[in-house]
Formats: C-alpha cells, structure tokens, sequence
C-alpha cells in the first residue's frame, strides 16, 4: 500500500510541477506580446532626493 501512496504522491508532484511551468510560460508570452513601456524620462519623486 505505501508503494501507492508514494506513486501518487509523486504523480501529484509532477503533475504540479508541469502546471507551475505552463503557467511561468504564459506569463512570459504575455509579457513578450505585451511589453510594458518603462518610464525612465519621469523626473524623481522627491522621496528619492537626498534631504538638505
């Protein structure tokens, strides 16, 4: 009986293994489909300034 209870639960494993990887490759795909402009032009906030 463990030596079922070990293969699911290894089966479980990869099984959320493979979601975890398919879900970092959409992520990925909707980033290089959809770039986000970066807004480097802005001034700095004043948080950033150093204190006089």
């Amino acid at each position: 009986m463990a030596r079922n209870q070990n293969t699911f639960e290894k089966m479980r494993r990869e099984i959320e293994k493979r979601r975890k990887a398919e879900e970092k490759r959409a992520r990925r795909q909707e980033r290089k489909d959809n770039p986000v402009p970066v807004a480097s032009d802005d001034p700095p906030s004043d948080d950033e300034q150093p204190q006089d």
